[in-house]
């Protein structure tokens, strides 16, 4: 039954025997000696009337080939910490770093000439002693013998890798077949080859194509792998070593099999001595020594990818998600696809310089473990379901550190081991990233709670207002009616209610909106949100860097919709702390970046996205105020007081969404800003009566978790150690015409609610509106930390047309 033609075997050719190879290479070699490689290919026939050779298998020359096309070697692409020097990790198809031969020993070209070619320098690409014997050596049944020269493996090489570049398996497979027609064409692009090339060029070819174990392809990176050193450090013992691997890469591993790997090694060390290349006395001390103790291996010179569970593999995964999203012209030569890109990156040799700063990435990875520990018992939430049901699961936590004014990512890590692949078999560890975004990390996000509120007051000091305008911090009774916007993506305005709970319940009255902002009052922002527009709170937003959990920028994006002022869309830690970089920076966003230069073997820079910087982002007197008012949520009376930092001005939001699911602390230095996550990522329960490494952080049957209880001490924590060292600088002088508006903007109709409940901010009472939107004591300063009463705004019900939860 005939083949169909998708699986029609690729025709050989004219096929030709052991004897009438032979002869057919005597007869090639000789006239290409007197008449070059062509010439040899039109005379063989002519030279086939020695007898030995029929026209037949004369004829195959017309099918050989005389130019072989030596393509660019796949080698290992390095990524590096922001000193261009710690290796984060390394991706490769084939682990390959290519070296000139002027960095290879002499020692190590010595042994693979020794061991591979002793003729290497006397022949013009193939040895006809050697061929002819090993050929006859082989017909006559004893073991076999090879007979290819350096020249004719370098050509075997050659063309394994054209056909794995062009994913050809028929051509590997060819290339590797054991018959004469494969060595003849060999044979005759070797003489080709060496006509065109130099030997020290063939040897750098070969030294670096070459296989020298299970996982190490090149001279360099075996000599990385087995003995941590340089092939231009090799000395004669490891070279001998090495040198030994590359006829069974597998069997000669001296990693996998090291006994077969020393005999082998002794055999490379005998031809070094036959040929007086090392002296008897070297000799007996090589041969005798034991190769383990010769071997000092380093595993990360064959780590592939970034290594599940280090520190740095979330921060590695990001980089990777990077080069996979990002199809503009960054990466546009690294091909169309997501696949294609990375292919590229993983045969393309290029050093990959990060803006991680290890530092700072082992301190943030120490303190969010520390913070909140994972596996069993050691960390519990003892919560409730939405349902009312008592369940007990491990808290998530995430934190990410970005410089503010350029948007160089520093730091990113959590509490759970990060493991890329879907299934792991790292206890607790996940596959999710989340500190970023879905497309850079597969997180759905987390509601921003009152986090969301610094881009709230930024809108309100760009419209007129200021920090000692007074709003009602009382009234509940909001409709969609109280709101407008001017967008086509928006709310409907309607009757339809929209109950606003502060977190104690309480009913200060009349506030000031710097008061407001420190305790972060739901009800005074809510009738802050009644002097807007909607849709311009949105713009400030993405102009400031604020993202929804997609990682769009279009502000149409973000939902319109009152609620919105609570924190009720989901964003990303680092999303949230490039934003608030904005504000330490005096309002210059910038695009958060984790690569600072890429280039490839050559050295030739390649682009790298660009942080996008804007310096026009938002008014500096602006950004300036808001650092004014965000400085006093770390003071008393703010919802982290106590955990500001040591000797530095800092300032910060904190943010809880409802039933405490999601918490946050964002805060800043002009040098540094940080997003701390505290929550529950399946967003399934109510984080209440928590327990952490064995002690209660929360007592009482009202006890809520903050973003006052645990992020922000880690935050603290952190920055502390992260800052140690550099100087305390301050933030530029808050616009004071923001700060105290001589003639404060007439307050919307609107405004005017009546009070509803009744008491101070942080007195307990029962402050009206529904879902949890009262009752309970204000944890403020967190684990009794700082003192200070207030919380971070309330369980309110948000409202708004999908029910999605208010804020605390």
């Amino acid at each position: 039954m005939p083949h169909p033609a998708s699986a029609r075997p690729r025709s050989r050719g004219h096929q030709v025997n052991g004897f009438q190879l032979i002869a057919l290479l005597l007869a090639f070699v000789l006239v290409a000696a007197v008449g070059g490689v062509l010439a040899a290919g039109l005379f063989i026939p002519a030279a086939g009337a020695a007898k030995a050779v029929t026209d037949t298998s004369a004829r195959v020359f017309d099918d050989l080939p005389t130019e072989l096309r030596v393509g660019t070697l796949p080698q290992a692409s390095v990524v590096y910490a922001n000193d261009g020097k710690t290796v984060i990790a390394r991706f490769y198809d084939e682990n390959r770093t290519v070296v000139p031969l002027s960095k290879v020993s002499k020692a190590m070209q010595e042994a693979m000439v020794a061991v591979e070619d002793k003729r290497f320098y006397e022949h013009g690409g193939i040895d006809i002693t050697g061929t002819v014997r090993a050929l006859v050596n082989n017909a006559s049944g004893k073991e076999t013998q090879g007979a290819s020269t350096l020249t004719q493996q370098y050509v075997k090489n050659i063309l394994i890798e054209n056909a794995l570049a062009k994913g050809d398996p028929e051509a590997v497979q060819a290339a590797r077949a054991q018959t004469a027609e494969r060595k003849l064409r060999e044979a005759k692009l070797a003489i080709s080859l060496e006509q065109k090339m130099t030997k020290n060029q063939i040897l750098a070819g070969y030294l670096n194509i070459a296989q020298f174990g299970s996982r190490v392809y090149g001279v360099e990176s075996a000599a990385q792998y087995y003995f941590s050193t340089s092939a231009a450090k090799l000395t004669p013992l490891q070279a001998a070593t090495i040198a030994g691997i590359t006829q069974a890469p597998n069997q000669f591993d001296p990693t996998l099999n090291p006994q077969d790997s020393q005999r082998k090694r002794n055999v490379v060390l005998n031809d070094l001595y036959s040929q007086n290349i090392i002296t008897k006395a070297q000799y007996d001390k090589y041969r005798t020594t034991p190769i383990q103790k010769t071997l000092k291996v380093n595993k990360a010179a064959v780590a592939n990818g970034c290594g599940a569970g280090k520190d740095t593999s979330l921060f590695c995964d990001y980089i990777t998600t990077v080069i996979k999203n990002n199809d503009d012209e960054a990466f546009s030569s690294w091909g169309k696809t997501a696949t294609d890109r990375m292919v590229s990156f993983m045969r393309g040799g290029y050093k990959v310089v990060t803006t991680l700063d290890l530092s700072d990435q082992h301190e943030a990875q120490k303190q969010i473990s520390r913070g909140v520990p994972v596996n069993g018992k050691k960390t519990l939430s003892h919560t409730t379901t939405k349902q009312g049901a008592r369940v007990a699961v491990q808290l998530e936590a995430a934190i990410t550190s970005v410089e503010p004014g350029t948007g160089e990512i520093r730091a990113m890590a959590q509490n759970a081991p990060f493991d890329g692949a879907e299934t792991s078999s790292i206890k607790g560890a996940t596959s999710i990233n989340y500190t970023a975004d879905y497309a850079h990390g597969g997180s759905n996000g987390f509601q921003a709670g009152s986090s969301f509120k610094p881009y709230v007051l930024a809108d309100w000091l760009k419209t007129g207002h200021s920090l000692y305008q007074e709003v009602n911090g009382n009234r509940s009774n909001f409709t969609f009616n109280d709101f407008h916007s001017t967008c086509a993506n928006s709310f409907t305005r309607s009757n339809n209610p929209w109950p606003v709970g502060n977190s104690e319940g309480a009913a200060p009255g009349m506030v000031r909106v710097d008061h407001a902002t420190a305790d972060s009052i739901n009800r005074a922002y809510a009738s802050m949100a009644t002097q807007l527009d909607l849709c311009d709170v949105g713009k400030t937003a993405v102009s400031v860097g604020w993202r929804a959990s997609s990682g769009s920028t279009d502000a149409t994006d973000i939902q319109i919709t009152p609620a919105m002022i609570l924190g009720t869309q989901q964003t990303s830690p680092l999303s949230q702390a490039a934003a608030y970089a904005t504000f330490a920076s005096g309002g210059t966003h910038c695009d958060p970046v984790a690569i600072t230069s890429i280039t490839d073997p050559k050295g030739k820079d390649v682009a790298v996205p660009s942080a996008n910087c804007d310096s026009s982002a938002l008014d500096s007197g602006v950004a300036q105020t808001v650092n004014y008012a965000l400085e006093k949520v770390l003071q008393p009376g703010g919802t982290a007081p106590g955990h500001g930092l040591s000797g530095r001005v800092s300032a910060g939001k904190t943010g809880t969404t409802n039933g405490s699911a999601q918490t946050w602390f964002i805060g800043y230095t002009p040098q540094l800003s940080t997003a701390v996550w505290v929550g529950n990522a399946q967003n399934d329960v109510y984080l209440q009566h928590i327990e952490v490494a064995g002690s209660k952080v929360l007592e009482g049957e009202q006890e809520w978790l903050y973003g006052g209880t645990l992020a922000a001490p880690i935050w603290q924590t952190y920055m502390d150690k992260a800052l140690s060292g550099q100087p305390a600088e301050a933030f530029g002088a808050p616009d004071y015409s923001q700060v105290n508006a001589p003639v404060a903007p007439k307050p919307s109709t609107s405004d005017n609610g009546t009070a509803q409940g009744g008491g101070d901010q942080g007195s307990t009472g029962n402050g009206g509106g529904t879902d949890n939107s009262g009752g309970g004591k204000g944890n403020g300063g967190g684990d009794s930390s700082g003192g200070g009463k207030g919380n971070d705004g309330g369980r309110g019900n948000g409202g708004n047309n999908d029910n999605s939860g208010g804020d605390n």
